[in-house]
């Protein structure tokens, strides 16, 4: 980075850091050395970033004024990253009005530089003819641009990391569909960039020299259409080839509708996203490299960007907590906070049984499971799933385990492996058949409001493709039989083993 701050520490307030790009930059800063001050409408909402005790939290809006002038008190850099995802009255005009107060107030506050992050635009198009997502984003920029306060605007086109609503939109097309008739945007060229790229420039943004005050594009190396996208997606995804049908007559209007009846995304965020995808945006320079130097293998190439996007999701999504399952500095990663609809479809099923035992008696139970204390219900649906497994190439259940009563992480456990364990409280198992997709089963020791011994037991699956769906509704209905239960009967056992004499029902029905 070069620039008058190019090292020193920074004092920067960041809007918007509830929101996805918000929500991420915030470590990003923090990690760079910088302060941090967040301005949040709902301070509570805040609570819950593992970041939340290391920024400075203030309540405010930015479309007041009064709230804008102690959040700007003191600050160095100032990230504008606020806009109305919907198209409904009027949110131009609240889009308009936000950005000229915050360029007033950082005006009046002496605040050394803005960063906004807005839309790339069509080379070419008049602002009339523009979506009014990508005309409102373009006119905050300009806004801030002629705030008299240097200012850094990067314009970004599809977002490729897990909980960006674009690329949300582009995982569900592309996973529930095997099959599509599609919009004719299928075939727009875009230029998608890799999450973490877009927060590498956002922080780099922040120390560019005085004298600059200018829009910059930032993408990733590859232009592609959102046709190639969608295949590039399933390729890395391991989901067979998509059978795409491009159909003129879906407008905009109706290729909302059409994105919101697929996916989850809601309809006030596809619409939007549906109507800029029909304009082809591709980067015309790449002057952000002499303020902001990439480095080798950056920007990333968008199959890494999905890669980062989809390996470790899938584990995040099924931990208890977010700082166990990710690691500091990897923006592509999902967080607790990001909507329900982010990070794809997560099926579970969720049983709960008080234990009259200690917790000691009942974990003892859990981390004996499988091998030849089976696996604590209708032995013969176990056995018949894993004689399919071995049917179909899987390893079944004849692995077996190491030890008879204990466990670590890695060991082999049938046609499991022990993922994680925290003796006493956790065990958490992957499964190694033969699935489409991958498969988790928890077992947890806790005690409740009362004080009782409590036993809970989750089972997630993480379906991949359309054939991941069919295989979770198809088995669902003997989720009772199996997995209520084995919860019921390793419950049982827990209460049987404290009795002197008596044996634990390991695999009764």
């Amino acid at each position: 980075m070069t620039g008058d701050h190019a090292n020193a520490p920074l004092h920067c307030l960041v809007t918007g850091a509830t929101g996805y790009i918000g929500g991420r930059l915030v470590p990003e800063l923090l990690a760079a050395g910088h302060r941090v001050r967040c301005l949040a409408r709902t301070p509570e909402k805040l609570r819950d970033y593992p970041w939340a005790g290391e920024v400075e939290v203030v309540r405010g809006d930015v479309t007041d004024a009064e709230s804008l002038a102690p959040a700007m008190r003191g600050i160095d850099v100032a990230y504008y990253l606020v806009h109305a995802l919907t198209t409904g009255a009027g949110f131009e005009e609240t889009d308009r009005r936000a950005a000229s107060g915050f360029a007033e107030q950082a005006r009046a506050a002496d605040v050394g530089r803005i960063v906004y992050l807005g839309g790339l635009t069509p080379e070419g198009t008049p602002a009339r003819e523009l979506s009014p997502h990508l005309r409102s984003r373009a006119e905050v920029g300009r806004i801030l641009l002629d705030s008299g306060v240097p200012t850094t605007a990067l314009r970004a086109a599809v977002i490729i990391g897990s909980g960006s609503a674009s690329f949300e939109m582009l995982r569900y097309l592309t996973e529930r569909l095997p099959v599509m008739v599609t919009p004719s945007w299928v075939s727009t060229r875009i230029q998608p960039i890799a999450v973490r790229d877009v927060l590498r420039y956002l922080v780099g943004g922040a120390g560019m020299p005085r004298d600059v005050n200018r829009t910059f594009d930032i993408g990733g190396p590859d232009v592609l259409t959102y046709r190639d996208m969608m295949q590039r997606y399933a390729q890395v995804a391991q989901l067979p080839h998509r059978v795409i049908l491009p159909v003129p007559m879906l407008t905009p209007g109706l290729s909302s509708h059409w994105v919101g009846l697929i996916t989850p995304v809601p309809a006030p965020i596809a619409r939007p996203l549906a109507e800029s995808l029909r304009y082809e945006v591709v980067c015309r320079e790449h002057d952000i490299a002499q303020y902001v130097p990439d480095g080798a293998g950056q920007p990333f190439t968008f199959d890494t960007a999905l890669r980062l996007a989809l390996q470790r999701v899938r584990e995040a999504r099924v931990t208890t907590r977010w700082s166990s399952a990710s690691v500091p500095g990897v923006p592509s990663d999902p967080l607790p906070t990001d909507p329900d609809w982010a990070g794809g479809s997560l099926y579970t099923d969720v049983r709960e049984r008080t234990v009259d035992a200690s917790p000691a008696a009942l974990w003892r139970v859990v981390e004996g499971i499988g091998g030849e204390h089976g696996w604590y219900s209708f032995p013969l649906a176990w056995a018949v799933r894993g004689w399919l497994d071995r049917l179909v190439g899987g390893v079944g259940l004849r692995r077996g385990r190491r030890d008879t009563d204990r466990l670590r992480v890695g060991d082999s456990l049938d046609f499991w492996r022990v993922e994680e364990i925290e003796p006493g409280r956790l065990l958490r198992l992957r499964a190694e058949m033969r699935l489409p997709g991958p498969a988790w089963l928890e077992m947890y020791v806790e005690r409740d409001e009362n004080g009782r011994t409590r036993y809970r037991q989750r089972a997630l699956f993480h379906p991949r493709g359309l054939l991941g769906h069919a295989y979770w509704w198809g088995v669902s209905p003997f989720h009772a039989l199996v997995f209520g239960g084995m919860a019921r009967n390793i419950a049982r056992a827990a209460e049987t083993a404290v009795s002197p004499g008596r044996a634990v029902p390991a695999v009764s029905s």
